[in-house]
């Protein structure tokens, strides 16, 4: 079952440090951002049979995904967007599940948020991408009144009813994802830790709108409990040293110190 298997792989890197961030402005201090990374496993950090292998990217691509503006009101094809970049997140895996590796964004500016009973998560995807029951997903980490972080698997795309997305209903699909998609679910009043987008399921993994599995999805308007994401900036392939090494990365290992005081490559 890939949900089993992507939470198993989960645990070698659910709490992944940014990295391959080309130079971005500084953000206003409450601003959220998704900062794309890949990870690519070394021998032993998923278990056998191997280590991960290059075959992942999480990019900020323009022309990839729905307009940058205007919120919901912007549609594709209106020409008041004819100039916007129209930014989308491309995540994609080249190769098997079970090779240690994967593609994300990790959601920064969300440390310290209280998570309240109608705590929700989402995004946009493009159809004909995928969405499975694994991947795209969101781990989340969290800090309950009392005792120690907390692991949550959150989603993933197929687990919840998708509804056409507001800014191009015939090509892009909203979802979006509460406690009963949250694995398991997030004690009201914790504290967030920490947030990552994550794509880990390989070719071999079909779907309804994947048949062939083509091993990538293209995601915008990232929603963190009321919040959007419309745009971002930064490739990671993996190619430059641009890996998560972070020890927090690795089979064992929590994401306590994982926080938004370390961004990698912010500029």
């Amino acid at each position: 079952m890939q949900v089993r298997h992507s939470i198993r792989m989960a645990t070698a890197y659910a709490l992944i440090v940014a990295a391959g961030l080309w130079p971005l402005p500084a953000p206003a201090a409450d601003s959220l951002r998704a900062v794309p990374f890949v990870f690519i496993g070394k021998a032993g950090d998923c278990g056998p049979p191997a280590a991960g292998s290059h075959v992942v990217t999480s990019a900020w691509l323009g022309g990839m995904g729905l307009p940058d503006n205007d919120g919901d009101a912007a549609l594709n094809g209106v020409p008041a967007t004819a100039d916007d970049p129209h930014r989308g997140l491309l995540l994609s895996k080249n190769g098997p599940s079970t090779d240690c590796s994967s593609a994300g964004a990790r959601i920064t500016g969300v440390k310290g948020m209280t998570v309240d009973a109608a705590f929700t998560l989402g995004f946009d995807y493009r159809n004909g991408g995928h969405c499975g029951a694994g991947a795209p997903r969101f781990n989340v980490v969290a800090k309950p009144a009392t005792g120690p972080n907390t692991s949550h698997f959150v989603g993933g795309c197929a687990n919840a009813a998708s509804t056409p997305a507001p800014q191009d209903p015939a090509e892009w699909s909203r979802v979006r994802f509460d406690a009963a998609q949250q694995f398991p679910p997030i004690p009201p009043g914790s504290k967030i830790v920490s947030i990552t987008l994550l794509y880990d399921e390989g070719t071999e993994v079909a779907t309804p709108q994947d048949p062939n599995g083509v091993g990538l999805a293209v995601v915008d308007n990232i929603f963190v409990n009321g919040e959007y994401i419309r745009t971002g900036a930064g490739v990671a392939d993996g190619t430059a040293g641009d890996t998560s090494d972070d020890n927090h990365d690795k089979p064992g290992h929590g994401g306590d110190n994982n926080d938004d005081n370390n961004q990698g490559n912010d500029g």
